[in-house]
């Protein structure tokens, strides 16, 4: 199914639809409730996890999980849509991690190079464990051993719009997970 292009928008064909990405948290969260304690702190890696993880904790809520939650942001894109391998913190979490369980929650596990880092930051940092949550995982993209603890959906190597993913700070706010087509040139 493709959305139409309207004012100089591309096309978009959706990948996972809205409800289907619903249910699919649904799940994800009932066994993230069951799993985990009941003092895990859930670390949302911004700024393209903000629609899952907002939706995630929603779910764990309704799963029985109350747990509270922080933000960090780390940049490893630049402007591009390639990884250069180099990731910084832009922004910071607030609460200490020490002596806690995280739950690291990721819009997208494609390289490996972000969360690895910030995995072994939070573990630096005094974390009991650090469990990995990402609603994709791109595992033909891997360039690290790294591997998630809970996966939403296993994508291919296409680059993927919507739910809070983007393409030059576009397509964000599209309620589905969709590929951009190539546009046609005559």
């Amino acid at each position: 199914m493709t959305t139409s292009a309207t004012a100089g928008r591309p096309t978009v064909s959706i990948r996972f639809s809205a409800s289907e990405i619903a249910a699919r948290i649904d799940v994800m969260a009932a066994e993230l409730a069951a799993r985990l304690p009941a003092d895990t702190l859930v670390v949302s890696v911004l700024k393209g996890s903000f629609v899952f993880a907002a939706d995630l904790i929603r779910a764990l809520s309704r799963a029985g999980a109350d747990w509270s939650m922080d933000f960090l942001t780390l940049s490893s894109y630049g402007t591009g849509t390639q990884t250069t391998g180099s990731v910084k913190v832009v922004r910071d979490i607030v609460d200490d991690v020490r002596d806690r369980e995280v739950l690291l929650v990721d819009d997208i596990l494609e390289s490996g190079f972000t969360l690895s880092f910030a995995k072994n930051l939070l573990l630096e940092r005094g974390a009991n464990h650090v469990s990995v949550c990402t609603l994709l995982d791109k595992p033909g993209k891997r360039r690290t051993g790294l591997k998630a603890d809970f996966v939403g959906f296993e994508a291919g190597d296409e680059f993927l719009v919507g739910y809070g993913l983007d393409w030059a700070h576009r397509f964000r706010g599209l309620p589905y997970i969709g590929v951009v087509e190539q546009t046609k040139t005559g």
